[in-house]
């Protein structure tokens, strides 16, 4: 470049320099904006956290696979990721326990967000197995809950939640990492918008079957019902890994029967021969709902297939079949 500059007109040689910072190698271009290193727990977090990292980073996923987070043991290469990490977003000890204390032993500048107890965040109170009296879902309604036991940790799957997950996650990435603020405020009301829309589309997709009664294996999905105004009339096992007992079978098969349940479902880690049992007889069908995004691919538009396909499953369990 100096011989060129030499041989050729001033303002040329200064445009050729120009062009060759342009062409810069990637490491060199990206190292002014790489973003900070950032663990989510489960998938569908990582997913929210993904939109609102997307041009400045990728985040780091703990609980992939379709694992449950109920039963999950941190690995080696887990634990390495959340010592380099400078924020960790997780839900709470209510859903993964495995967490509360790597995360007490993490050195004092990391930003640990709790979404459990993000602002505006709207909690409701566990459910007992069996069937369920018809209650109205807002007189539950519980913010900033004390007792880890007592709430329903899936708090995700209600659009409206996701919404101030996002902006929890604006917050805690601008204070983490204040040279990417604008992007991340960018990026979150972009999510936003997007959500918003989203619920408009999932409201539409359900609007056939909100009146139609089902049960479901594990009271996964009562956040998702009360936004959508769907009509689940029990569970069978309230914990991921607590089997029902023979008089719980026996009243959820009368559930079925007196309330005319049309679906049984359940989930992707589950074992379908209970439910099977479970709907002998009463001419219930079985659908299948996942609440973690089993089999989707990780990243930023998993949280919004989460949801179409527990949409999608609902019609194709609820909505009788043509003809």
């Amino acid at each position: 470049m100096p011989v060129i500059a030499r041989t050729l007109p001033t303002f040329l040689a200064t445009a050729i320099v120009a062009i060759g910072l342009c062409f810069a190698s990637p490491a060199t271009a990206s190292a002014a904006t790489a973003g900070p290193d950032v663990v989510a727990s489960i998938a569908p977090v990582h997913s929210l956290v993904a939109k609102v990292m997307a041009g400045v980073g990728d985040p780091r996923l703990l609980v992939a696979g379709g694992l449950s987070p109920h039963t999950y043991a941190l690995k080696p290469s887990d634990a390495k990721a959340l010592a380099k990490a400078r924020a960790v977003f997780w839900i709470g000890p209510e859903l993964e326990r495995f967490l509360e204390k790597p995360l007490s032993a993490l050195a004092g500048d990391v930003r640990v967000v709790r979404l459990g107890k993000a602002e505006g965040v709207r909690m409701l109170p566990a459910r007992k197995a069996g069937a369920w009296a018809e209650a109205a879902h807002d007189d539950g309604d519980k913010h900033g809950h004390d007792d880890d036991d007592e709430v329903d940790a899936h708090l995700w799957l209600d659009p409206r939640n996701a919404a101030r997950i996002v902006d929890a996650v604006v917050a805690g990435l601008s204070g983490t990492d204040p040279a990417n603020a604008a992007r991340y405020q960018a990026n979150g009301e972009r999510t936003l918008a997007a959500l918003r829309g989203l619920e408009s589309e999932i409201r539409a997709t359900l609007k056939p079957v909100a009146g139609v009664p089902y049960l479901v294996f594990h009271d996964a999905f009562q956040y998702f019902e009360a936004r959508f105004g769907l009509t689940a009339v029990g569970a069978v096992s309230v914990g991921a890994e607590r089997s029902p007992g023979a008089r719980r079978i026996t009243e959820l098969r009368q559930r079925i029967r007196d309330q005319g349940a049309v679906c049984m479902f359940t989930q992707p880690q589950f074992e379908p021969a209970l439910a099977k049992t479970l709907i002998e007889g009463t001419g219930a069908r079985i659908g299948t709902l996942d609440d973690l995004g089993t089999g989707l691919d990780p990243g930023p538009g998993l949280y919004d297939e989460l949801l179409r396909s527990l949409a999608r499953s609902l019609v194709g369990c609820l909505k009788p079949a043509s003809g």
